[in-house]
């Protein structure tokens, strides 16, 4: 027998049957308590921890189901044997798919409990360790590089997450702000509750609040359902704003608001519901400067920025590429074979140092799965870079040629965007609803976008 006797809890509304279980597993040595309906054993569980539970199916007031109901809904999840003198198939097919791990008829066959019983804790015991081998490993990617501006950047995540700061992440696109966010997350108080994510750039304004907030039933045309915002989901862990510059000016006010008080209020809705999340946010605007605009509220600023973290640019970092390259090609080896003999040279790392990433980290990743495809043998070497990325080059070539021959900023802004819409076009044979999606925008702004820039097959 394991050192501490399993507790196990007896629900019926028989005295006798709740004596008879009892006696028998108390032999057995078990810790048994006994309550008389299924309200009893919900006001005992949130006194006691118990590791099974037997419960009859047929009691006065809340019958067995609807306890087990209860019990689910409640979070707890030992193992629940019911128990019935009326057994029918339907009962415990019902009660099976409501979260039941077994089920006995009345009077039940000595045997027939123990070995119940016995398979009920194993389960049980096999559930926990499980669950203590995943807490152990990793759930998210290492943070890679051994500069001194990533060493500080670890450091910071040390001291900031176990406390309840909020924090802004910012740096260009591609640098890993998320990935910093997921650290914070994992490392705080709250690594057990949800990590949610939201992208302020990739929601449309006018629907921004019903995805933070949620909505009632009949809120708005469209709302057939109640649904949970974001802010009710990271309830008890981490809400991470990404993209938190291109949130509108109405958005950013009523998160100030929930910010302020704790509490939010649902869209068509009137009662303020309390919250407890720790808010994350990341931009790649300068928001002093967007203050400055006119775009970004500065009290909201104040709120969000208590701990400011900054995250390089990958030429800042130059030394990490390497590793990051190797990274790359150890997570496509996991996820795709066809990928296990490729490696790089020593000289095709040093390549890789010298090219200019726009793109970050995110550009490095996918520059590393092109030249895993496309090397001609099973060692990506200096050639291979040199071949494979100087596409990439020669368009950043073109790019230099127009802004040398364009002064005005928002002209060159307009011209690259031209050229760009026009090429996704021909790409996708003109079909406008394809191109908005392969480049993520709504239909609607491409149509916008065509009209604004007189674009015509």
């Amino acid at each position: 027998m394991p050192d501490q006797k399993a507790h196990i809890l007896v629900t019926d509304d028989e005295k006798s049957i709740r004596n008879a279980l009892q006696e028998i597993l108390e032999f057995e040595d078990y810790e048994v308590s006994t309550v008389d309906g299924g309200q009893a054993a919900l006001d005992f569980l949130a006194e006691n921890d118990i590791d099974l539970m037997f419960l009859d199916i047929k009691m006065q007031g809340m019958d067995g189901l609807e306890t087990l109901k209860a019990i689910r809904e409640k979070g707890y999840d030992f193992p629940v044997i019911m128990i019935s003198g009326h057994g029918t198939i339907e009962i415990a097919v019902e009660a099976t798919k409501m979260g039941a791990y077994d089920f006995l008829e009345k009077p039940p066959d000595l045997n027939r409990l123990l070995i119940a019983v016995r398979n009920a804790l194993s389960q049980k015991s096999l559930e926990k360790e499980n669950k203590q081998i995943k807490k152990k490993l990793p759930k998210i990617q290492e943070i890679i590089g051994e500069s001194k501006a990533i060493e500080e950047i670890k450091n910071l995540i040390e001291k900031v997450a176990p406390t309840q700061s909020r924090v802004l992440i910012t740096g260009e696109n591609g640098t890993g702000k998320e990935l910093v966010a997921k650290w914070i997350h994992e490392k705080s108080s709250r690594s057990a509750g949800p990590f949610v994510e939201v992208n302020c750039a990739a929601i449309p304004s006018d629907l921004l609040e019903s995805e933070l907030f949620g909505h009632e039933k009949g809120a708005f045309t469209g709302a057939s359902d109640q649904r949970i915002g974001k802010f009710e989901q990271a309830d008890g862990g981490s809400l991470f704003l990404d993209e938190i510059g291109d949130m509108s000016l109405e958005a950013q006010a009523k998160v100030l608001r929930a910010l302020q008080e704790s509490t939010i209020t649902r869209v068509g809705g009137s009662e303020p519901i309390k919250i407890d999340v720790r808010i994350l946010a990341a931009t790649n605007k300068n928001l002093e400067e967007e203050i400055k605009e006119g775009n970004f509220r500065e009290d909201l600023f104040h709120r969000i920025s208590v701990i400011p973290i900054e995250v390089p640019p990958l030429r800042k970092r130059n030394k990490d590429i390497p590793l990051i390259a190797e990274a790359c090609l150890q997570n496509l080896k996991k996820r795709d074979i066809s990928f296990s003999s490729i490696s790089f040279s020593d000289e095709a790392l040093e390549a890789l140092q010298q090219k200019e990433r726009r793109g970050n980290v995110r550009e490095l990743q996918n520059a590393v799965e092109r030249l895993g495809i496309l090397a001609s043998s099973d060692e990506i070497t200096e050639e291979t870079v040199r071949d494979v990325l100087k596409t990439r080059d020669l368009k950043a070539e073109h790019l230099g040629k127009l802004a040398d021959e364009t002064e005005d900023f928002q002209d060159f802004k307009e011209t690259a965007e031209r050229l760009f819409l026009v090429k996704q076009l021909e790409k996708n044979d003109w079909n406008i609803s394809q191109t908005a999606e392969a480049i993520g925008i709504q239909r609607s702004h491409m149509y916008n976008k065509m009209k604004k820039y007189n674009i015509e097959r």
